[in-house]
């Protein structure tokens, strides 16, 4: 049986990644298709973006990454099923939960806010993290060490992984962010620009409100995530504080967020400033995620390779 639903598992992730596989190509083409070469106003650009979207390319690529979602849904709890415990003890297991909290997210957003445009983004991402946990990282399933046979694990990662996902979403729009920004720059100054398709999105203001307000949930989740993790230390290990690898990346990434949101909320950090040091922040979770599981040794290394 275990077997058995393992290889289920195995078979509705890859239809997923061909499902998102799919999104990608028509969200790229989505925006790819109204995007003009003049100078159209930027406000002309807000005014578009705002107005909720009916195109025909963006509704199907919307429907297909909900019928991935549910796939890779489908996948994850076959996993834990066939493992008979929650599914992430390993890289492989995290990769596939973790990117399906980030189209969870994605998806949750879009009821409050129209940002298909990110889908290009997010499902991207989503391919390029589990082709990797794919091909490089499965292994087969292995009871759970320990120190993670706890109810904290269930608590402590899905609570990390649910703010990844907003996270990933605040990178995304400080990107846009960035690139609206210097569109907006080059359209005041009567130059043209090749980033046609940003006339799609919101303006680079409404981009930072949009991110801030992410990353904020984001940054929530993560300071829960560094007081369960302190508290199931102290429980695993008899210590609150190591400085373990882990720890300390956890700490530097609550950090960098922290000082995102202190200086654009005090000292009145806006535009590219903030943006950059938004991305900073998630770079450093990416690393967190990838490099320091993989190539780190200590007490959270449970990679599984």
């Amino acid at each position: 049986m275990t077997n058995t639903l393992s290889q289920y598992s195995v078979l509705a992730l890859y239809s997923a990644m061909a499902i998102y596989a799919i999104a990608f190509v028509l969200f790229t083409l989505d925006l790819a298709k109204g995007a003009s070469d003049d100078s159209a106003a930027v406000g002309e650009a807000k005014k578009v973006a705002v107005v909720p979207e009916r195109r025909k390319l963006a509704r199907v690529a919307m429907a297909l990454t909900v019928i991935g979602f549910l796939l890779q849904l489908a996948a994850t709890v076959m996993r834990g099923l066939a493992a008979s415990r929650v599914p992430w003890a390993n890289m492989y297991e995290f990769a596939m939960t973790g990117t399906l909290v980030i189209v969870g997210v994605f998806l949750l957003v879009n009821l409050k806010w129209d940002i298909k445009f990110l889908g290009s983004f997010v499902t991207g991402l989503v391919l390029l993290l589990l082709g990797l946990a794919a091909t490089r990282y499965y292994v087969e399933i292995v009871p759970l060490p320990p120190a993670l046979q706890s109810y904290w694990l269930v608590i402590h990662v899905f609570v990390a992984t649910l703010a990844t996902g907003f996270f990933a979403l605040g990178f995304a729009l400080s990107l846009m962010q960035l690139l609206q920004g210097k569109r907006e720059s080059a359209v005041a100054a009567g130059e043209k620009t090749r980033l046609a398709f940003l006339t799609r999105l919101p303006d680079s203001v409404q981009l930072e409100n949009f991110a801030y307000r992410l990353i904020i949930i984001g940054f929530v989740l993560w300071t829960f995530t560094l007081i369960a993790g302190a508290i199931w230390a102290e429980k695993a290990w008899g210590r609150y504080w190591g400085w373990d690898t882990k720890e300390v990346w956890t700490f530097i990434i609550w950090t960098i967020y922290a000082g995102y949101i202190h200086a654009r909320s005090t000292r009145g950090w806006r535009g590219s400033r903030s943006a950059w040091l938004a991305m900073v922040g998630f770079a450093a979770v990416m690393f967190n995620f990838t490099v320091v599981n993989i190539f780190f040794k200590g007490l959270h290394a449970y990679s599984g390779l």
